[in-house]
């Protein structure tokens, strides 16, 4: 089977070759979370003790990952698979 082209890719989910090259790109480089058949593993997590839990995500707080002195904030709201996928990402790109 031979390697797939970019443009035939692009062409067959019609955007643009660019738009997949730079996806390539970006998930070598370790800036886009890609989805994952394995688990994620554990990850440090440091909590804080606040005035008083809220029901519902409040604006402006967020989830924190560091991995090796970088960090990566999401909204509180985000999806634990989209938590998990970053920190996936985060221990690939060691």
């Amino acid at each position: 089977m031979r390697p797939a082209r970019v443009v035939d890719v692009a062409r067959r989910h019609r955007i643009a070759p660019q738009q997949v090259t730079t996806w390539r790109r970006e998930a070598r480089e370790g800036k886009l979370a890609l989805p994952v058949d394995d688990e994620a593993g554990f990850a440090l997590l440091t909590l804080e003790k606040s005035a008083a839990p809220s029901p519902s995500p409040v604006p402006g707080l967020t989830v924190e990952i560091e991995q090796d002195g970088v960090f990566i904030r999401l909204p509180a709201d985000t999806p634990p698979e989209r938590i998990a996928a970053v920190a996936v990402a985060l221990r690939r790109a060691r």
